[in-house]
C-alpha cells in the first residue's frame, strides 16, 4: 500500500470518528422500574431495547442486534418472534394487574410464537421447526420437543405487534413447553444477548438465586420491525425480566438461608386479645412499609449505566409516594412525576449505584389497579375415563361488560365434547342460573385433534356482563397411552398447557392478556412393575439355560485319575509338556510339507 493511500485511509477513519457521533443517535435503551407490592413484595422490571435498521440487519451488520440471534431468524424467516420463560403465579388479588398488561407475560414454562413467511404450510412448519430447534441450543431449553403434537395455528388470539410492509406470506405458529424448568441455563444465553452483557447498566442486578427464588418471574425477547410513516423500517429487539421478590426472604445473607423466629423481645404483640400473655403472643402487622435497598434485595449495587445507552436517560423508576424519604449514592439526580407517585433517577456513567427506602409510615398509599378480568381453570370429575373442565370469569367492573378471546390449546390424548359445551352465569345479586353457550359465545373456532400428530386447538369470542361471574363447562375423554409414551414420571400426570386469554380494548396501547396456571392430568396408568418382573424373569431363565449349555460344551469330563495326574503335575513340568506339544505340532507341519 503506497502513502498516499494510507493516507487517504486515515484521514477517512478520522472523519468517520468525527462525524458519526454528531449524525447517530443512541439506539439502545434500557430501565430499571420498581414498585413495593402488598404482603412485602416488591416488583422489578428490568427493560432493554435495541434497534438496528432493516438495511443493515439483512447485510448482517449487527451492533445492537444479537449476532447469533439474528442469524437464526434469518435463516428460518422468521419476521417477527416471541419467546416467554415464566415461572410462579401472579396473585391478581394483591398485587392487581399484570405489569406491561400482561403482553410480555407467558404461559408457565416456555412459550412462542412467531410468523414465518412460507409460501405454504408445510414449509411454514418446516421452518418453525428449525427456528424451535435453533432457539434450544441458543437459550439451552427443551424447545426442539414443541413438534406438530405441540404446535398451533391461532386465528384471532395474537396479532402482530410490527408493522410488516410488501408481499409477505406470513403463518402464525404457537408452540408451549408447560413443563419445561426455566432456571439458571436460559439466564446465561440471555445476558449474552444484551450488548453489554451484563458487566454494566442495571443487567448486573441480575443474580440466579435472586431470580429463580422469585415469588414469580418472566423472561421475555420479542422481535418485530418498526417502519416509520416515510417507510424506514428498523428491526427492534426488546428483552424483558420482570420478579416478584419477597422483601424479608431476599433480605436474607446466603449464608443463612433458612428462617428463624424472632426472639420473644423482639415481638410485636396485639394486646388486646383475650389470650394475651408471656407465653401466648398474636403477632401485629407493621403499620409502617419494611425497609429495603438494592443492595439487600438483588445483593448488589448497580454499576453505573451501559455506555451504548443515552446517557441523559431516566435508566431508574421508583413507583412511592412522593412524601416518602429516599436515599440514594451520589451523583444520581432525580425527576418527580405529576402523578405524586412516579420518580426517575439519572445514573452516573462508571459509578455504583445503590438505592435505599428506610422504615418510615406514610398517609398516602399507591393505588394498585384493578385487573379487568379474572380467570380460573381447573379439571373437575373423578375416575380414569372422562372428566370435565371448567372455566370462571369475573367480570370485577359494575358499568362495562368484557369482550375477550379465549385460547386454549390441548394435547391430543384429552379429548374434548364441545357439544357438552354449557354456561352458568351469577349476577350481582347472587342468583346463578344456567344460559345457552350461545348467549355468552358470539364465535368459536374448533380444530380436533388427530392422534399422535396434532393437538385440539379451541378459540372462544366471550362477552362477561358487568359484575358478573360466568362459568363454563365441557367433558372430555381421556385416551389411552401406549406403555412407551409414558415419561418416567407418569403417576405425576401430564401437562396441560395454560389458556390465553386476548381482552379486547382498542384504548390501550398493549393489548391484554391474561394466562391461566398449567394443569396437571391424570391418565389410566399401567402397572409398570409388571413389565420389569416379566424382564427380569425372562433374564433369569436365559442365563440359566445359556449357563447350563455353555457349561456343557466347554467343559472337558476326565476320569479321578486323570484329574489327580494332572493336579500332581509341577509347573516345571507343565511348562514342558507345553514346549513338547508346541515341538510336537512343528514337526508335523514339516512332515506334511516334505
Amino acid at each position: 500500500m503506497t502513502v498516499p493511500s494510507i493516507l487517504s485511509l486515515f484521514l477517512a477513519i478520522i472523519v468517520t470518528l468525527w462525524i458519526s457521533p454528531v449524525v447517530s443517535s443512541p439506539d439502545y435503551h434500557e430501565q430499571l422500574f420498581l414498585e413495593p407490592l402488598p404482603k412485602s413484595s416488591l416488583l422489578a422490571s428490568f427493560n432493554f431495547r435495541g434497534n438496528t435498521s432493516q438495511q443493515s440487519f439483512d447485510n448482517q451488520h449487527f451492533r445492537y442486534f444479537p449476532r447469533a440471534l439474528g442469524q437464526i431468524l434469518q435463516h428460518a424467516h422468521a419476521k417477527e418472534v416471541h419467546l416467554r420463560f415464566t415461572t410462579g403465579r401472579w396473585d391478581a388479588d394483591s398485587w392487581g394487574s399484570r405489569p406491561w398488561n400482561g403482553s410480555k407475560e407467558g404461559g408457565t414454562g416456555v412459550e412462542l410464537w412467531a410468523w414465518i413467511d412460507a409460501p405454504n404450510d408445510e414449509e411454514a412448519f418446516a421452518k418453525w421447526i428449525t427456528l424451535t430447534q435453533s432457539l434450544s441450543g441458543l437459550f439451552c431449553a427443551s424447545m426442539n420437543f414443541v413438534d406438530s403434537t405441540r404446535t398451533t395455528r391461532p386465528v384471532a388470539s395474537f396479532e402482530p405487534m410490527g408493522n410488516h410492509m410488501g408481499p409477505n406470506s406470513l403463518h402464525l405458529l404457537h408452540g408451549t413447553l408447560p413443563g419445561e424448568v426455566v432456571c439458571t441455563e436460559n439466564l446465561t444465553p440471555f445476558l449474552k444477548l444484551l450488548p453489554c452483557k451484563g458487566k454494566t447498566g442495571i443487567s448486573t442486578l441480575f443474580d440466579g438465586h435472586k431470580l429463580f427464588d422469585a415469588a414469580w418471574q418472566s423472561m421475555s425477547v420479542d422481535v418485530q420491525p418498526i417502519c416509520s410513516a416515510e417507510g424506514d423500517c428498523q428491526v427492534q429487539i426488546e428483552q424483558t425480566v420482570d420478579m416478584v421478590l419477597d422483601i424479608e426472604r431476599s433480605k436474607r445473607s446466603r449464608d443463612d438461608p433458612i428462617p428463624r423466629p424472632l426472639p420473644n423481645d423482639q415481638l410485636v404483640c396485639d394486646t388486646s386479645k383475650p389470650y394475651n400473655s408471656e407465653d401466648t403472643c398474636y403477632p401485629l402487622e407493621k403499620a409502617a412499609d419494611k425497609a429495603w435497598s438494592l443492595n439487600e434485595v438483588f445483593g448488589r449495587t448497580l454499576n453505573g449505566i451501559c455506555p451504548l445507552a443515552d446517557s441523559n436517560e431516566q435508566s431508574v423508576c421508583l413507583r412511592v409516594p412522593h412524601e416518602k424519604s429516599i436515599f440514594t449514592t451520589q451523583g444520581a439526580s432525580e425527576i418527580k412525576h405529576d402523578d405524586g407517585f412516579t420518580r426517575c433517577f439519572s445514573l452516573p456513567h462508571s459509578e455504583p449505584f445503590d438505592l435505599s427506602i428506610p422504615e418510615q409510615e406514610v398517609h398516602t398509599q399507591v393505588p394498585i389497579d384493578e385487573p379487568v378480568l379474572h380467570a380460573e381453570r381447573t379439571i373437575v370429575g373423578h375416575g380414569q375415563e372422562r372428566g370435565g373442565m371448567r372455566i370462571i370469569f369475573g367480570n370485577p367492573s359494575d358499568t362495562a361488560a368484557v369482550d375477550f378471546i379465549y385460547f386454549e390449546s390441548l394435547p391430543w390424548f384429552l379429548r374434548p365434547y364441545i357439544h357438552t359445551l354449557q354456561a352458568t352465569i351469577t349476577g350481582k345479586d347472587g342468583v346463578r342460573r344456567e344460559i345457552p353457550a350461545s348467549d355468552i359465545v358470539t364465535d368459536t373456532y374448533y380444530r380436533p385433534a388427530i392422534d399422535r400428530e396434532r393437538g385440539t386447538q379451541l378459540e372462544l369470542a366471550l362477552s362477561v356482563p358487568a359484575a358478573s361471574t360466568v362459568t363454563l363447562t365441557y367433558d372430555f375423554e381421556k385416551a389411552v397411552l401406549r406403555y412407551t409414551e409414558y415419561p418416567p414420571d407418569a403417576n405425576r400426570g401430564f401437562n396441560v398447557a395454560p389458556a390465553v386469554i386476548r381482552v379486547l380494548d382498542g384504548a390501550d396501547a398493549h393489548p391484554i392478556y391474561i394466562r391461566t396456571t398449567s394443569l396437571l392430568l391424570p391418565l389410566p396408568t399401567p402397572d409398570f412393575s409388571m413389565p420389569y418382573n416379566v424382564i427380569i424373569l425372562t433374564s433369569t431363565v436365559i442365563a440359566l439355560a445359556f449357563g447350563t449349555i455353555f457349561n456343557i460344551l466347554v467343559r472337558r469330563v476326565v476320569s479321578a485319575e486323570e484329574a489327580a495326574l494332572l493336579n500332581s503335575q509341577t509347573f516345571k513340568a507343565r511348562l514342558v509338556g507345553k514346549l513338547v506339544a508346541i515341538r510336537d505340532r512343528f514337526v508335523k507341519k514339516e512332515t506334511k510339507v516334505e
